[in-house]
């Protein structure tokens, strides 16, 4: 069979559906309606109509909407789909969202009643109404909006994003959406990212002019491939575990004796209950027209990690929620639950999302890719990096901001991701480069990305090609060949807020240096300045090191260490006015979603001291009464137990005593439930397990650490 034939036409697989069910290749790509799939199913002057309004933004005539929608009908109607769907991304924030919880849609049949009769009860018939592929309206009001919808005020309308592929999933046409108000404003994370990709594509051919680069180039492109991490335990234990259920992590639980020591698990054999799990998901998300190259164990018990090959930011962001959601369904289905929270799990390592961002031309000139091409395109790297630098250091806070929210306060700084101190690393090579720019001497394409060799020295294995730059585990923000990995995004979270960050830093960057050099700088000056202005940005040590926050601060940078603490920095005037500058928040929108990041945390934090306490009255106090009475015969034996489970009653009184004087104030409260109700929760915590360790395993009420993460694995 020629499998690559067959996976280039959907119609003669879908034919063998049997067959794919056992081969993820064969079945890649039929789900999904995308270039390919447009240019053979639509007349040639719609198709080139379309594809310019990708580029150009313009509308697309009421003749072509109806052309497209016919065929797009026709089509999903060959692979079983009964109803369609707008799929939009409202600002739900992560810190344990499931799978499926990120995104927001609703099924319509493809039926209309049959206007053409002239009975009172009009028949239906099957077809696409009308207009319904581009545009929707629903309830705003019933969403996060930061004040910017109310009961009274209420209407929103989807518009269909037309840079990301319509797919068929489980019968349902999905139409990835923009979600705006009456007014036009963003209550979705989808919009913000493609206007942060239009002021990348912006900013980035004025750069491109002013240098006398790439003058063939017609746009620009934000890309991402995502790594995201999980953990997969039993569902039948996730259920018996109220934390689990409400708040996404354990709150309660002591480590087994083996649990990430040794180092036994990273890129260890998958257990087989696991692994036809993950299988199933990278069947599914290839239908979908996801590329899900990779999967593998993860450094914790119970943790895996799947990836894709990255694509244009948005369609990336989409395909990262909706592997989610599948995760959600397949696990599901063989008695499994996939955890997406940042720390399910005290003690060992959490959950990242790192985000692999890059921007580059329609004619394939990489921004971040050091490639010698012995002509003026060799400057652009150093080009890139200054305004990169320019970005991070002058919205330093707001990066930290894309990323905060209560379950990744969890991680960052924890020795098992990034630290909250935002820096850029490129590199040793690159620096010094940098350093002699600045001192006057060398030129901006010097900068040669020279690989050397990592040779095993043995007759059976040859010598590898090493990367330009060595890896950096500790940067948030670390070069990796042709991209910069942002490494503080949260599991749980949609990478869409991150994205619009880097985007639009990005493209603030490229707006200083074009405009330096529009006002008759050089191009080697403006970057220079650029550099000399942002070097202290510029970081290649180790961000564990105890030394790092102490240099950082002198530095200037911050270190925003909770999410109230970033959170109160979002909409700051600086802020405010970068978001303005470049189409990508209005004032009101950012003042918006500054209070759903505030929402998000304090609904997260509630809900998990509420839980606690609930775990605490109904499951281990009477755990422990029951355990103390074993002992009424030998009081002896008991030791210490009544005083240590006495800490118990005494924690979960002080924890729910403080968190009924939590103030009113959004802003206040969140401080306060991060400062003040924290540490109750933390002594809670501990005295439960201390309890743990010496109650009769078989009183206590919950499925265990070592249930947990090794259950399913036989």
């Amino acid at each position: 069979m020629d499998v690559t034939r067959s996976v280039a036409s959907p119609s003669d697989d879908i034919k063998k559906a049997a067959v794919f069910e056992k081969d993820a290749l064969l079945s890649a790509q039929t789900m999904i309606y995308d270039d390919g799939e447009m240019k053979k199913t639509l007349p040639g002057d719609v198709y080139e109509r379309f594809k310019a309004a990708l580029v150009d933004g313009g509308a697309t005539s009421d003749e072509d909407q109806e052309a497209i929608s016919k065929a797009l009908y026709a089509w999903a109607r060959e692979r079983g789909a009964t109803d369609y769907a707008h799929w939009f991304f409202p600002m739900r924030g992560g810190s344990g969202a499931t799978g499926g919880m990120l995104g927001a849609l609703k099924c319509d049949a493809f039926i209309d009643l049959d206007w053409s009769s002239d009975a009172a009860n009009k028949p239906f018939k099957t077809l696409f109404p009308s207009g319904r592929l581009y545009t929707g309206e629903t309830d705003g009001s019933s969403f996060p909006n930061g004040g910017l919808r109310a009961t009274h005020t209420a209407a929103a309308f989807t518009s269909w994003d037309r840079s990301s592929p319509c797919f068929v999933y489980d019968k349902v046409l999905r139409i990835p959406c923009a979600f705006v108000t009456h007014y036009g404003r963003a209550i979705d994370d989808k919009t913000p990212l493609l206007r942060s990709q239009d002021a990348v594509a912006r900013e980035g051919l004025r750069l491109l002019k002013a240098c006398g680069v790439e003058k063939e180039a017609s746009t620009m492109y934000a890309y991402l491939g995502w790594e995201q991490e999980f953990f997969v335990v039993s569902a039948d234990l996730y259920k018996k575990r109220p934390d689990l259920v409400n708040a996404g992590r354990t709150l309660f639980g002591r480590l087994p004796p083996r649990h990430q020591s040794g180092d036994l698990n990273y890129f260890g054999a998958t257990p087989g209950p696991v692994e036809d799990l993950l299988i199933a998901v990278q069947t599914e998300m290839m239908r979908m027209g996801s590329p899900m190259v990779v999967r593998h164990n993860e450094v914790a018990p119970g943790q895996h990690e799947m990836s894709p090959i990255f694509c244009v930011a948005n369609a990336s962001c989409d395909s990262n929620v909706l592997f989610m959601e599948v995760c959600a369904k397949e696990s599901q289905k063989r008695g499994l639950a996939v955890l997406f929270h940042e720390k399910p799990f005290a003690g060992i390592n959490g959950n990242g999302k790192h985000a692999n961002w890059s921007v580059g031309t329609d004619t394939g000139l990489n921004f971040f890719y050091p490639k010698t091409y012995g002509d003026e395109r060799d400057t652009i790297y150093t080009t890139a990096l200054a305004c990169l630098s320019h970005g991070l250091l002058e919205y330093n806070e707001l990066v930290r901001c894309s990323v905060a929210h209560a379950g990744n306060d969890h991680r960052l700084g924890a020795q098992e991701a990034p630290p909250a101190i935002i820096s850029l690393y490129p590199g040793t090579g690159f620096e010094a480069h940098v350093d002699k720019l600045i001192g006057g001497e060398g030129e901006l394409a010097d900068y040669k990305p020279e690989k050397g060799k990592a040779d095993p020295r043995c007759r059976a294995a040859a010598a590898v090609e090493a990367n330009v730059e060595d890896r950096n585990r500790t940067a948030p923000f670390p070069f990796c060949g042709n991209r910069f990995e942002f490494r503080a995004c949260g599991s749980s979270q949609n990478c869409a807020l991150p994205m619009t960050v880097c985007n639009t830093l990005m493209a603030a960057g490229m707006a200083k240096v074009a405009s330096l050099i529009e006002g008759g700088a050089s191009q080697k000056d403006a970057v220079v300045e650029t550099l000399k202005a942002a070097r202290q940005v510029i970081f290649t040590g180790n961000g564990y090191g105890e030394e790092w926050p102490i240099e950082a601060k002198e530095r200037g940078l911050p270190n925003l260490k909770t999410t109230p603490e970033a959170t109160a920095a979002f909409a700051s005037e600086k802020n405010v006015a970068v978001f303005e500058a470049m189409g990508v928040y209005a004032p009101d929108e950012t003042h918006a979603r500054a209070e759903v990041l505030y929402e998000n945390y304090t609904n997260t934090l509630s809900v998990e001291i509420e839980t606690m306490v609930a775990m605490a009255k109904t499951g281990f106090l009477p755990a422990c009464a029951k355990d103390l009475a074993l002992y009424a015969a030998a009081p002896s034996l008991a030791g210490d137990k009544a005083e240590l489970y006495g800490k118990i009653k005494t924690a979960c009184a002080d924890l729910e005593e403080t968190f009924a004087a939590k103030p009113a104030d959004l802003a206040a409260e969140a401080t306060y439930l991060c400062d003040v109700c924290k540490p109750k929760m933390d002594a809670l915590r501990a005295a439960v397990d201390a309890a743990e360790a010496e109650m009769d395993a078989a009183l206590y009420p919950y499925p265990t650490y070592e249930a947990l993460v090794y259950g399913h694995h036989f």
